[in-house]
């Protein structure tokens, strides 16, 4: 079927682009919720696990079950092909050449299961790393290159500008506005999100760690890293087209792996003397040096609420020796909510089944 030609996007206007950022940013945390520090408490009288899962709800909806964000995802699994080259900066048994089985997640943000995959331009890739000593490294990424904002508070702000208006539906613009105004630390991810698009495929995504973190060496020197994951031999997909349904992540996905692995290479980002490590929303420069550590295989896909995904908590403080976490205050605070989180949906027992895959009409989809 011959596919019709890409309508050139007009730009949005202010408007718009407020009720899109409120949009994407109420659901934009794959890379942490907000809350805590090292013991989990900010402030108990202001602010705990509880009450950010709370906010999340109440913009998304209480679905038992699921995650409280990126609800709706599906499970892959394969393994990691170390080359050696991150050996010399991080005695984690991963980057020992050879091969670590991994398990992920491939998810579109927010607390919804059943969003259309469109619903934000952002896809998020969680994977768990298991060496043969038993250590295990879990992160989680996102394809936007930036965090929306620096501290577990303002994200929990920012959760509360979003909450829909009833009589709409959607965030108040003056809210949101508001909210933008008094973080100025949010406009990279605000000038990112204004032409970001919803892509067609996972497999064409790059995906970002956002914080910092150290790699330390066998003898014992911290090197502040990032790294993000870039795909490779990937076949080019378009921005979502009127003629995607709304689940068309999981059926291109399968399209793909039926005819062979998907690959991603492992990029590290060497941070230097006065690059942020506790700003997420700071990007580092383009030319601090990149170290190519091997390549994420993934070779099979599966259910969430069957596959090997379901259980796994991706907490991104869940570090193999050689890996530690950063003074980035969102680190603690993504551990402490995705356990709240983790509590909840386990205790809540398996999801419903989800209903069959919706095919709108391109009139339902200009709608």
């Amino acid at each position: 079927m011959q596919q019709e030609p890409q309508r050139e996007a007009r730009p949005l206007d202010a408007r718009q682009i407020c009720l899109r950022l409120g949009a994407i940013g109420a659901v934009v945390l794959v890379s942490g919720t907000a809350f805590a520090f090292v013991g989990g408490w900010l402030d108990p009288q202001r602010l705990t696990p509880d009450r950010v899962v709370d906010a999340l709800e109440a913009n998304s909806g209480r679905h038992e079950g699921y995650r409280r964000n990126h609800a709706k995802g599906v499970c892959v699994a394969g393994h990691f092909e170390s080359n050696g080259a991150a050996q010399a900066l991080s005695t984690a048994a991963v980057f020992a050449p050879g091969n670590t089985p991994v398990v992920g997640r491939l998810a579109v943000p927010g607390g919804n299961p059943y969003a259309s995959d469109s619903s934000a331009p952002i896809r998020s890739f969680a994977l768990r790393f298991t060496s043969a000593n038993g250590e295990q490294w879990r992160t989680g990424m996102n394809s936007m290159p930036v965090f929306v904002v620096a501290t577990p508070q303002a994200f929990y702000e920012q959760q509360l500008a979003a909450h829909p208006d009833p009589k709409t539906g959607k965030p108040d613009p003056q809210r949101m506005q508001a909210f933008f105004a008094a973080h100025p630390e949010t406009a990279a991810f605000r000038a990112w999100a204004k032409t970001a698009k919803p892509s067609a495929s996972y497999a064409t995504e790059s995906y970002h760690g956002l914080n910092a973190f150290y790699f330390i060496d066998a003898q014992g020197k911290r090197q502040p890293v990032r790294w993000h994951l870039a795909p490779l031999d990937a076949t080019p997909a378009p921005a979502a087209l009127p003629q995607h349904d709304a689940d068309y992540l999981q059926a291109d996905l399968q399209q793909r792996l039926a005819q062979g692995p998907l690959r991603w290479r492992l990029l590290v980002t060497l941070g230097a003397p006065g690059d942020s490590t506790s700003d997420a929303t700071q990007q580092w420069p383009a030319d601090r040096p990149t170290v190519d550590a091997g390549t994420v295989v993934i070779t099979r896909s599966a259910s969430q609420d069957e596959g090997p995904c379901r259980d796994v908590n991706y907490d991104p403080t869940v570090l193999p020796r050689g890996i530690a976490i950063s003074d980035d205050p969102i680190l603690a605070a993504r551990s402490a909510a995705y356990a709240a989180s983790y509590e909840r949906r386990t205790s809540e027992g398996p999801p419903p089944a989800a209903p069959a895959p919706s095919h709108p009409t391109r009139q339902e989809h200009a709608q």
